[in-house]
């Protein structure tokens, strides 16, 4: 298993002092320190997301070698974009919702990124979920920058239409800077197919032509790609197989939890479980379930289908939400949003490997106390690349208008994250670094080598 030693040592040797405009006086007279130049728009003492992706690069920069010159350009978006959604309600009252899209850098490719329609969603995390996409696009080596977007929205509370309304009004003022050769949406928290059907409607109506390849996870019938919808569960469930044979770990009875039992977490659940697996406890924002002997995942699919959550499922024992993380188990799949494992509860789970179907769901601090524990954690930005993949393939079919069948879009998508997570697992073992540090060396080594052999402009 790959330590954790010369990680922490090489992330020590990094200067704390501040670049650039790091050291301002703020509103209350107080000053703050830094280690990074940061953009006027974001709160030092409060940097959410955008926080512990800094401190990402800080780890991995030790080993980029004259790569480490441009550094600096990984911890800037290129492009950040906030717009305002105004429609009118059902009940005839105006409504407005707070937007962004932010493109971090596409020195390899177009911007390529979900969006995520969430009440909680801010800057700091659009920002870090575009920077986490240029890893992933470039850790499994599709040619694409990384991008993100979100709207401050619980769409729990509104209709169908109102959600229409938004996704169209978004998309026209995020317009100017999305296109199939400049960037490409994608579904994320909240956001579906038919999310996607609005915004390419949107997008084309707007330009004149039908533009298909604006965004990908859209329904089969307008161009979409067999396949996408399971593509990142398939994607979770293939690096943990093959993390499994490299540490001895048999899938046939294995347990296995899951928090988020979505597109991602209830495919991985499917797929593990055809493979033998007992899959002991799920937890989404409806409740935790647990059974020793081993969950019903179809009848508990099915049952989400109905219910919207897991809440309920009558084949279970309810148990307390803090209690999921402390339930024997050999595989957790954390598949909700970011920061679930923290220092709180990262030295109460039991599994012998975090499969990360979310993006970003282990801090920092977790991810060391985890690693001192001998668990092996598969990071978001190899785990879950398998929905950016076949994003690329349908984006690659959409242009060609010529499409594949399921069986290949999976060969191809199985046999790309192999090869990707084999290749930072030797790096990984070369490096004596996490599998988390180990993507960043091989994803930020690509990206700066793209931006250095681009040059500057002008």
């Amino acid at each position: 298993m790959p330590a954790k030693k010369a990680d922490s040592a090489a992330a020590s040797k990094i200067s704390t002092a501040p670049t650039g405009d790091a050291s301002q006086p703020r509103a209350s007279g107080k000053t703050y320190q830094h280690p990074h130049a940061l953009p006027s728009y974001l709160d030092a003492d409060h940097l959410g997301p955008w926080g512990i992706y800094l401190k990402q690069v800080d780890r991995v920069t030790p080993y980029l070698g004259h790569l480490a010159r441009w550094v600096e350009t990984l911890k800037r978006p290129k492009r950040a974009l906030i717009v305002d959604i105004p429609i009118e309600l059902d009940s005839g009252e105006v409504a407005h919702f707070e937007g962004y899209r932010v493109q971090h850098n596409l020195s390899r490719g177009p911007g390529k990124g979900g969006v995520r329609f969430h009440q909680d969603v801010t800057l700091s995390e659009v920002m870090a979920l575009s920077a986490w996409m240029s890893v992933k696009n470039a850790a499994v080596n599709v040619p694409y920058g990384g991008a993100k977007g979100g709207v401050r929205i619980d769409p729990r509370k509104y209709s169908k239409n109102e959600l229409e309304k938004v996704a169209r009004r978004y998309t026209s003022e995020i317009g100017l800077i999305i296109g199939p050769t400049k960037d490409i949406p994608a579904p994320d928290v909240n956001t579906n197919e038919q999310v996607m059907a609005w915004m390419m409607d949107t997008y084309s109506m707007n330009v004149g032509s039908t533009a298909t390849g604006v965004v990908t996870g859209k329904p089969i019938e307008l161009g979409g790609s067999l396949g996408r919808r399971e593509a990142t569960g398939r994607g979770v469930f293939t690096v943990g197989v093959e993390a499994a044979k490299l540490i001895g770990l048999p899938i046939d009875g294995t347990r296995v939890a899951v928090q988020g039992f979505g597109n991602v977490g209830g495919t991985a659940a499917k797929l593990f479980g055809e493979a033998g697996a007992k899959v002991v406890a799920v937890q989404d924002h409806t409740g935790s379930i647990h059974r020793a002997s081993g969950l019903d995942v179809e009848a508990l699919l099915r049952h989400v289908q109905e219910h919207g959550g897991v809440g309920g499922f009558a084949e279970a024992e309810v148990i307390d939400k803090d209690a999921f993380w402390e339930v024997d188990c050999d595989i957790l799949i954390p598949a909700a949003l970011e920061g679930q494992i923290n220092k709180d509860n990262a030295g109460k789970i039991k599994a012998r490997m975090v499969i990360e179907g979310a993006n970003g769901p282990t801090t920092p601090t977790a991810d060391d106390i985890l690693q001192d524990r001998g668990v092996l954690v598969l990071p978001d930005v190899i785990a879950n690349a398998g929905g950016v993949t076949v994003s690329y393939f349908e984006w690659v079919q959409d242009f060609s208008s010529f499409f594949w069948t399921e069986d290949e879009i999976n060969q191809r998508l199985v046999k790309i994250m192999k090869e990707a997570f084999h290749s930072i697992w030797q790096v990984a073992q070369q490096h004596k670094v996490s599998l988390r540090t180990a993507t960043f060396i091989v994803a930020c080594s690509r990206i700066l080598q793209a931006r250095e052999l681009r040059g500057l402009y002008p």
